[in-house]
């Protein structure tokens, strides 16, 4: 607003408007002057004149020359109207609003380019009654139209008194505007004129200033007024705003630098130079490393770089924090090492009890290192389910050979920057965790513990368990290359032990990589002594209480553990006990008395009621239900398979949350026994007359797998001859349609699944027997096994001799 007050500006468009000055009523409008009912008309682009506001306009278009002369010669009075569309180059009766204001020439003149520039005085507004010509100049008849009334009122002059406060709020904060501006519009005692001048001066849509020009009441045209100057006024608010916070941000910058060259003077005057001495520290730093020659090139390199840097810049911290990175790894540094195979397997044993093959598992590996010193480490991966000590182990190990100990749990990971570093020309980059890790530890060859490999992630950022590719290739992670450090660094001498539940959901490439080695879950004795030798003292020492204040006999453990916990490894019963030792410290600390000794009656009142019981698996089964075995990455677990009988066409349904594999192990079990009905003592027709419904409760859980197939014939079998399955019975193989019975993994886990459920007989596949042999003979006593090779095998062995009425 008020732009153009007090300077013009050069316009090249055809009718281009700017208002320069305005003259009061009694100055500028001719009161006394004739208006006659025909009148030239000029089409007015971008803007709209108002009475008594003079202007200069260039004119260009022929049609408007030849109005402008016309006009001139005659009475050098010309109506003007404002056109709807400033795009339109020549405009017809259409084009134009139908309202605007005669104007007076005040002067003419022509330019060397055959243009004319007019100065035009607002007089009268008028109404175009209707367009005599177009051609060749535009000309019409016209209504003139009388000033608005005058309003003398107080809400009036409070209204006018609003527009004079925005108006000078605007112009102060309009860097174009001087301040003279005020006294101008101060100058103005008319305030219909006050506000046609500043109308033609508010920077708004030209059909709000053509709103105004029609408008025939002052107060309506004074809000109208006032609200299109309160939005110009909100915009200059904000940009002032935005200006002001942009001028303080430079003024603290220059400021800054200022003071900082001040600060560097003065301690160069004194001999004080924080930067340079940390320089010359980290130079210090770098002759004490024992590194490659390339790596000491790379650092005389970056260390140059540094001093070439303003200290003020954003770099300069970026490149100290990463020179620092480079001298704070170990390179070619590693811990002395003395393989004591003997003190290694006395460790391994008293930290673990159990766990033989593993055991020597890790001492073979071993053994190899000792024989052969530069032997590049295997990278071991500990696969069981969870709680079966995988990670104590690795602490173990790093414990009996003297190494320091980093582990990097891998859960969850998605981003492949933490394995390689991110660039450090990323704003906040870093190194990858393995070479902070290395860092952390101090040394190039710890025990480097991956815990959980099986659960990393992948998505749009990458694939973490590529980029573990090469860390775990002993032929290559000698040269090991993080993105953050630029160079190569080698993890050879690193002994890398990963840890994960199942093998399924790790890469092949990476599983080709690792030496396998399964901890399978803890039987019923192997727990009893685990607790007594490592949880039970340590939970002990954990509660503040003394060996005499608590003791758990053998038959309360066994309690414990099989009615109270249901898992492979140990921490649920470590939880257990944790609970039987807080009651005991309450006790204690209320200073009541205790007996010191927690037998079996104890357990229900200290840790409520029993939540397993294996009743369930030893009751009586009807015809249709048998028992199964099956592994998950929890361990082992009993499975139950119903089917029932009911009048259709043969239909088989599947009900459970079935997995494919288990659902063609269902489909082959119903083909052999359609195949082999007469064998079975079955009439066709009986199939074919019956549907048949197999389901495996907990239906929440998914189930796949293979090992169910002789679980699933039993079942089906048992439902269509009436012949119950044999009490305390449990059984695991895969079938095909030959009617072979075929091994299947995770043995030990469902053996001791079934030893913890009551069951006295496991029926097998023939070649599973060495895996059963690998168990340590006084942990399964009381079992019997049953070794198959035939589906017709595991019926005789499965069914009872007698059909059942029903």
């Amino acid at each position: 607003m008020f732009d153009s007050i007090m300077a013009n500006r050069n316009l090249d468009d055809d009718n281009d408007f700017l208002p320069i000055m305005g003259l009061g009523e009694d100055d500028g409008i001719l009161s006394d002057l004739e208006y006659p009912g025909t009148l030239p008309i000029l089409a007015l682009k971008n803007t709209v004149l108002y009475p008594g506001v003079v202007t200069p306009i260039t004119v260009g278009r022929d049609k408007s020359i030849r109005a402008i002369n016309e006009a001139y010669d005659k009475d050098r009075l010309i109506g003007v109207l404002s056109q709807k569309d400033v795009d339109v180059e020549n405009p017809h009766t259409e084009d134009l609003f139908k309202t605007g204001t005669v104007a007076h020439i005040l002067k003419l003149l022509r330019m060397p380019d055959g243009s004319i520039t007019a100065i035009l005085r607002g007089q009268k507004r008028f109404n175009l009654i209707n367009m005599r010509q177009e051609s060749p100049y535009m000309e019409g008849e016209v209504e003139i139209l009388d000033n608005p009334p005058k309003d003398e009122s107080l809400e009036f002059e409070a209204l006018i008194s609003s527009i004079m406060d925005q108006a000078q709020r605007i112009i102060e904060l309009s860097p174009n505007i001087p301040q003279e501006a005020m006294n101008m519009l101060r100058g103005i005692k008319d305030p219909a004129f006050l506000l046609n001048f500043i109308s033609s001066n508010l920077n708004t849509k030209l059909e709000i200033k053509q709103e105004i020009l029609e408008m025939n009441d002052l107060q309506e045209k004074g809000h109208l007024v006032l609200r299109e100057m309160q939005t110009q006024l909100q915009m200059l608010e904000l940009k002032d705003s935005i200006e002001n916070r942009v001028r303080g941000d430079l003024e603290k910058q220059q400021r800054d630098y200022f003071l900082n060259q001040q600060l560097k003077t003065i301690q160069d005057e004194l001999g004080q130079n924080p930067q340079e001495e940390d320089i010359k520290n980290l130079e210090r730093r770098a002759l004490d490393k024992v590194w490659p020659e390339v790596v000491t090139k790379h650092f005389d390199k970056e260390i140059a770089k540094v001093r070439r840097m303003n200290p003020q810049a954003a770099e300069y911290s970026i490149q100290v924090n990463y020179l620092e990175v480079m001298l704070d790894l170990p390179w070619q540094q590693y811990s002395e090492e003395k393989i004591d195979l003997k003190k290694v397997k006395k460790i391994l044993d008293k930290d673990h009890f159990g766990l033989e093959k593993v055991k020597e598992r890790i001492l073979e590996h071993l053994a190899v290192l000792k024989l052969k010193g530069d032997f590049k480490a295997p990278i071991l991966c500990l696969v069981g389910p969870p709680g079966v000590g995988k990670t104590s182990l690795g602490k173990s190990i790093a414990r009996a050979l003297d190494r320091d100990f980093v582990q990097m749990s891998l859960g969850g990971i998605h981003d492949e920057s933490e394995i390689r570093g991110h660039r450090k020309t990323y704003i906040g980059a870093m190194p990858g965790r393995i070479i902070q890790s290395l860092k952390k530890a101090g040394t190039g060859n710890p025990v480097f513990l991956l815990d959980e490999i099986d659960k990393i992630g992948r998505d749009f950022r990458g694939d973490p368990s590529s980029a573990l590719l090469e860390v775990l290739d002993p032929q290559q992670n000698d040269h090991f290359y993080d993105n953050y450090l630029e160079l190569d660094y080698d993890l050879s001498k690193v002994l890398f032990i990963a840890t994960a539940n199942g093998l399924s959901t790790i890469q092949a490439p990476l599983l080709d990589r690792m030496e396998i080695i399964e901890i399978s879950g803890y039987s019923l004795e192997e727990k009893v002594e685990i607790a007594k030798r490592h949880l039970i003292p340590e939970q002990l020492a954990a509660h503040g209480l003394g060996g005499s204040q608590v003791k758990i006999g053998v038959k309360a453990l066994k309690k414990i553990i099989q009615e109270y916990t249901r898992e492979s490894g140990v921490r649920s019963l470590t939880r257990q006990l944790a609970s039987i030792m807080r009651h005991t410290a309450k006790n204690v600390a209320m200073e009541e008395a205790i007996s010191g000794e927690v037998n079996e009656e104890d357990l229900q009142k200290i840790m409520g009621i029993p939540i397993y019981s294996s009743e369930l698996y030893q009751e009586k089964q009807v015809p249709g239900v048998a028992i199964g075995l099956a592994w998950t990455q929890m361990g082992g677990e009993i499975l139950f398979v119903e089917s029932s009988l009911s009048k259709g066409g043969g239909r088989l349904q599947l009900t459970g949350n079935l997995g494919d594999v288990m659902k063609e192990s269902a489909t082959t079990a119903l083909s052999y026994i359609k195949a082999h009905c007469q064998d079975l003592g079955l009439e066709p027709e009986t199939l074919e007359r019956q549907d048949i419904h197999i389901h495996i409760p907990e239906g929440a859980i998914p189930k796949d797998g293979p090992s169910a197939g002789v679980t699933m014939l039993t079942a089906i079998t048992s439902a269509f001859t009436r012949r119950p399955v044999k009490s305390f019975l449990a059984m695991t193989g895969e079938i095909t349609l030959r009617g072979k019975v075929l091994p299947v993994g995770g043995i030990k886990e469902k053996i001791l699944a079934a030893k913890r459920a009551g069951l006295k007989e496991i029926i097998l596949c023939k070649v599973n027997r060495k895996h059963v042999e690998e168990i340590n003979a006084n942990y399964i006593q009381g079992l019997k096994f049953h070794y198959v090779e035939t589906m017709k095998d595991v019926l005789d062995l499965a069914l009872e001799k007698k059909a059942k009425r029903g």
